[in-house]
């Protein structure tokens, strides 16, 4: 019986870890379409780009970790407000499909300039966490894990600080709630939706960077990782960014469960088959707002 525990735990304590990793992009997804009425097919390509940056400040610059980590979000968020001025500004006022195709190229683009500029085959993240695991709680984590973790933590704590006390934290709200009543109050609506996209390559960062060196650093590095960020964000109804943090860590655990009790090629489909029971009896997502028209 002990065994089991200890079995159990350790799942749900890896759930979690990779469920953090995820959250990074699902509020990504969120803070997006909050503001733009977008899905941003080119957010794992953010995040990949910014892994990229790391590796080449670390191998050719000598750079630590935390200087590598400072320049990729440096880049990444440049990378963001460049797709907003260049690309989606451009056609801001069109309908989401356009929208949506645009962010489809954009992520083929930047799979194609990476592929271009560094090649297709895996490479080991330079850096990497003391392999020496840590119990906590009847199961054990590797470091790498766990100070991913307080990362995620950390930012999250940032967002919820940015959102709720400062002055453009407040304007983003402001928008997400109604754009053109936002603009008639002065807001700066054009500012805070490049502002938008700048949060987006700085999640983008965090998220490429910490899980590189779980994983590898390759252009398709956050194929899946975007799917599950994307399906989190629709777990928690695609506008709220506690929702979409409790759709990412859920998701963790339960692909993690079955994937231990069941077998590794259950993972993704449960977290699937997760989301597609919960729209068929929530279509709005677990903390979206069902709205109602009137006729």
């Amino acid at each position: 019986m002990d065994w089991e525990v200890r079995v159990f735990g350790q799942q749900v304590i890896s759930g979690l870890a990779t469920g953090s990793l995820y959250a990074l992009t699902a509020v990504a997804v969120v803070v997006v379409f909050r503001n733009t009425r977008t899905i941003n097919l080119a957010q794992g390509d953010f995040a990949m780009i910014g892994a990229f940056l790391a590796v080449i400040l670390i191998k050719d610059f000598g750079a630590n970790y935390y200087l590598a980590l400072a320049g990729a979000v440096v880049g990444c968020i440049g990378l963001g407000v460049l797709a907003e001025r260049l690309v989606m500004r451009q056609i801001a006022d069109s309908d989401w499909l356009t929208l949506f195709t645009a962010t489809l190229g954009m992520y083929y683009i930047l799979h194609g300039v990476a592929g271009h500029l560094w090649g297709r085959d895996t490479k080991a993240f330079p850096i990497t966490f003391d392999p020496t695991p840590i119990e906590i709680i009847g199961g054990i984590i590797s470091q790498g894990h766990l100070v991913n973790m307080a990362w995620a933590a950390g930012i999250g704590l940032v967002l919820f600080v940015f959102f709720k006390f400062t002055k453009q934290g407040i304007a983003m709200r402001a928008v997400t709630d109604d754009p053109e009543t936002a603009k008639l109050m002065g807001i700066p609506v054009r500012f805070i939706v490049l502002l938008t996209w700048g949060m987006a390559g700085f999640l983008a960062a965090f998220a490429g960077v910490l899980i590189a060196p779980i994983i590898y650093v390759a252009p398709e590095m956050m194929d899946e990782v975007l799917v599950k960020g994307y399906v989190a964000a629709v777990f928690g109804g695609l506008y709220s960014i506690p929702g979409a943090i409790l759709g990412a860590l859920m998701i963790g655990v339960v692909e993690n469960l079955a994937g231990g009790y069941l077998g590794s090629h259950f993972k993704t489909a449960t977290a699937f088959a997760m989301i597609v029971l919960l729209l068929a009896f929530r279509p709005q997502g677990l903390f979206g707002i069902q709205k109602r028209r009137e006729v």
